[in-house]
């Protein structure tokens, strides 16, 4: 029987590989809206008033607590403005684009 993981194995193990350059290219044009830049990738949303783009970043919170992959997020009245990296990876990798993809599917 194997015994508990030592401390900070299990977060290792599920430690996200950064992606090379064209990866992220590929990954980029299935989330069109979506840019690059400073090794995060970011779109904003516009919403028709202030009520509901906070009833999108609550959806969106949702989405990444479930994912445990945690976007940055800036509000200013009716725009929504989201950031995504993997901090502990140092840079992009499959859960920003799989935590994008997701958010777009539920702004549509």
């Amino acid at each position: 029987m194997k015994g508990a993981p030592e401390d900070g194995e299990e977060v290792m193990a599920m430690k996200a590989s950064l992606l090379p350059e064209v990866e992220i290219s590929q990954r980029l044009a299935a989330i069109p809206r979506w840019t690059e830049k400073n090794s995060e990738i970011e779109r904003t949303f516009e919403f028709r008033d202030f009520v509901a783009a906070l009833a999108f970043v609550n959806k969106v919170g949702e989405l990444a607590e479930n994912a445990g992959h945690h976007p940055d997020i800036d509000i200013r009245w009716n725009k929504v403005k989201l950031a995504l990296t993997t901090h502990d990876a140092g840079g992009l990798t499959g859960k920003d684009f799989d935590l994008a993809a997701e958010i777009d599917q539920c702004r549509e």
